[in-house]
């Protein structure tokens, strides 16, 4: 079986979670026995498994179907994830649900990162076989490393009794990045660091404002990767994820490996796999996470990050390889 993996503009997208998804698709893949590929030029493949949404995608998908290639489309995105994203995003949104309805329904089979995401594409009308598989993480890429701790304090010039709350995402407001700020101005005594990027031209003006004017200690660190983000996962006191919308949040299963405490938004995606109390803990609205953000600082919650560690050891790329083995496997019977 050889599978042709296709991302358009792979530059463009790299420091995205679509660009992050393909990485680990190749990860994942390399566990097993199927011939992987990513080059659009090749023609003796046996499926397409397309990941993106330009011209060139829907191009791609019809040059398959001519050749009689079956086609896996990867829903990443759903309209739902698509609002309050970039400037004009909701007067596009429906015109985008459209297109998304017509390049999923293009497909023989879709594959979507959780169940809830594979609700949303149901009630869209596709009629395909549906497939909930994570995206995955490379458990031992977020080993406990001391060093990299140690690289992360130093590149924020942290002090030793410096508590922080990270997170990590684009300056999306579905991202909940305006409560992040909030929660940084309520709280001085605290460093709050958001690790992301998105060029301020594609961003409305109320958010490319807070980048500007905000709280002495909220740190926008912009993309960073290798030992200082790794580092981060690790040594923080707290990620706060406060996103509005995901189809799954790979930078939660990150944390997750990393076995650092985790709060994220009580959304519908997380259910059922995360569990307030259990392997999380979920806040409703940004009272609530002011809550529940000091009483996990101060050590008044239970620790629960063994059991969240639990959910990512689950989610390993090893086993996400089996899981899209079975799916070709099953799209070319």
């Amino acid at each position: 079986m050889k599978v042709l993996l296709y991302f358009e503009n792979q530059a463009l997208i790299a420091k995205s979670g679509i660009g992050r998804a393909l990485r680990l698709q190749q990860a994942a893949l390399a566990n097993t026995d199927v011939e992987v590929t990513t080059d659009p030029k090749c023609t003796d493949y046996d499926i397409l498994h397309i990941n993106t949404y330009g011209v060139m995608s829907h191009h791609m998908v019809n040059k398959a179907h001519k050749m009689g290639k079956k086609v896996i489309y990867h829903a990443h995105s759903t309209y739902e994830d698509f609002r309050n994203s970039f400037m004009g995003s909701n007067l596009l949104a429906p015109l985008y649900k459209k297109y998304l309805v017509s390049l999923y329904g293009s497909a023989d089979a879709l594959i979507t990162p959780t169940p809830y995401s594979k609700h949303l594409l149901e009630n869209y009308g596709l009629k395909q076989p549906i497939t909930p598989i994570s995206n995955g993480i490379k458990l031992a890429k977020y080993t406990q490393d001391p060093t990299k701790v140690a690289k992360f304090r130093e590149h924020f010039d942290l002090k030793e009794d410096d508590k922080v709350v990270m997170s990590v995402g684009l300056f999306f407001e579905r991202k909940g990045i305006l409560d992040f700020v909030t929660l940084a101005e309520q709280h001085p005594e605290l460093t709050f660091i958001w690790f992301g990027y998105t060029d301020p031209k594609l961003i409305p003006a109320k958010i490319r404002h807070v980048l500007k004017d905000h709280p002495k200690n909220l740190i926008f660190a912009g993309y960073i990767t290798g030992d200082v983000i790794l580092g981060a996962y690790q040594g923080a006191n707290l990620f706060l994820y406060p996103s509005y919308e995901e189809t799954e949040g790979i930078v939660v299963l990150e944390a997750l490996a990393s076995k650092q405490k985790v709060l994220v938004r009580d959304i519908p995606v997380y259910d059922p796999w995360l569990k307030d109390g259990q392997n999380v803990y979920k806040a409703g609205d940004l009272v609530e996470f002011e809550e529940k953000m000091q009483a996990i600082l101060k050590g008044d919650l239970p620790d629960v990050t063994a059991a969240g560690y639990e959910i990512a050891q689950a989610r390993d790329l090893k086993e996400i390889g089996q899981q899209l083995k079975a799916a070709y496997e099953a799209v070319l019977q």
